[in-house]
């Protein structure tokens, strides 16, 4: 019986996974800069944790849960998000005591059940940030101007940063009902999802893709003409220390967020390499999800962004591959033991050595060697073994030296410095 992966996952074979290991390096270099620490949450959880966090009526907890009962009984769900998460284990481990600002981020992967498509799986993986415990707009600028300067690290030349305010829970409902006013008279030509979130989430909308759609949002209300003073503060502070921080933006009226605990800063970041659905990463302020949870009053802002689309985009570097430095070509079973030392010793001096464990012809050692993209190879065989002098070919230029095989580990160190170029 031949079993297969299930439809909408995918395996991360050896060969791309170095993309993902150095991405999130990236990540946890630049990150720990900022104060965050990783934490790692259950990959399952209380069913009730995604339902009043996300909201009843989102499509997520409607149609996208991995639900199921346990053998006690229990709802349990498999993460669609990692927010709740993170803000279920502040509260349980009491993480705002003494109080303070607890930065954390998390890699790690979700689960939704969508329709597979490309850029779309049911389990997928996603790098979040959360900032839990001020409202102060300098923590907004300095998790968005963090994510840019992670985006500069990995390459990335053309992401662009979108920002918009949501309001707060003053000015928010007032602006709904005035954008459902105005929605109702588009009814008619709005696309079958917009009409169903005409009642549960109008905000929605306003960042629909659909062609018919985009065109009526732009005639609706805005959010940011209908901000009490607090809001329009907060956002106004935001803007002037991205001026400072010389990071540029654009302010997108449209721009929402798909949970129903956001609030005030909203911000998403694009790429122009990707088509219609442009964006990298999206994130926001959410200051009311703690308190909604059982905890004490809690600001946060925070942001997730998909490892797979973020891998898409990279321009990777070839020599970043986790390829061997040092391939050990053994010829006959005389270089059996000599090769195991030689790997031995290499890979405690700190290379990375490959080798074919089968003591076949030059020939085929040599075309595995190629194979393995390798930079050098050492030979042995009964002659080198008699001499006490390995073969070190340098698989980039084809020359080749001797090398003493009492001091392997010193005398390699010193050929490889000498090509100038370090490993």
């Amino acid at each position: 019986m031949k079993i297969q992966s299930i439809r909408g996952v995918k395996d991360i074979l050896p060969e791309e996974i170095w993309k993902w290991q150095w991405i999130e390096s990236i990540a946890h270099k630049i990150f720990s800069r900022y104060g965050f620490k990783e934490i790692r949450v259950p990959i399952f959880e209380d069913t009730r944790l995604f339902s009043r966090s996300i909201g009843e009526t989102t499509d997520i907890v409607e149609k996208e849960m991995y639900t199921f009962q346990d053998r006690g009984g229990d709802s349990i769900t498999l993460r669609p998000e990692g927010t709740a998460s993170v803000v279920r284990a502040y509260i349980e481990h009491k993480m705002y005591a003494p109080p303070s600002v607890s930065k954390m981020f998390y890699i790690g992967p979700m689960f939704r059940y969508e329709r597979p498509q490309a850029g779309r799986l049911r389990q997928f993986y996603q790098i979040g940030v959360e900032a839990m415990g001020s409202p102060s707009p300098a923590v907004d600028v300095e998790v968005m101007t963090m994510l840019i300067q992670f985006f500069r690290e990995l390459g990335l030349k053309d992401s662009q940063l979108q920002i918009n305010s949501l309001g707060n829970q003053n000015c928010r409902p007032q602006y709904r009902e005035v954008l459902k006013t105005a929605i109702e008279k588009h009814l008619d030509n709005l696309c079958k999802n917009c009409i169903n979130r005409y009642e549960r989430n109008p905000l929605r909308v306003l960042d629909c893709k659909a062609e018919q759609c985009k065109e009526i949002a732009q005639s609706l209300p805005k959010m940011i003409d209908h901000l009490d003073e607090t809001s329009e503060q907060h956002f106004a502070e935001v803007r002037a220390l991205l001026d400072i921080a010389k990071t540029p933006y654009t302010i997108n009226t449209n721009l929402v967020r798909g949970l129903d605990y956001y609030n005030m800063t909203a911000f998403e970041v694009t790429s122009e390499n990707l088509g219609a659905q442009n964006a990298i990463c999206g994130g926001g302020r959410y200051d009311t999800l703690v308190e909604e949870l059982s905890g004490p009053s809690t600001p946060c802002f925070g942001f997730a962004l998909g490892l797979e689309r973020l891998v898409s985009l990279v321009p990777f570097e070839e020599e970043l591959n986790n390829n061997p430095d040092i391939f050990i070509v053994c010829l006959g079973d005389v270089a059996k033991i000599p090769g195991f030392q030689a790997a031995h010793e290499l890979r405690h001096a700190g290379f990375k050595v490959d080798r074919d464990y089968e003591t076949g012809s030059m020939k085929s050692q040599m075309r595995k060697a190629n194979k393995s993209n390798c930079r050098f190879t050492l030979i042995i065989g009964e002659n080198e073994i008699n001499s006490g002098k390995y073969i070190l070919k340098n698989m980039t230029e084809g020359d080749q030296h001797e090398i003493n095989s009492k001091s392997l580990s010193t005398e390699i160190a010193l050929q490889i410095n000498t090509i100038n170029k370090p490993l």
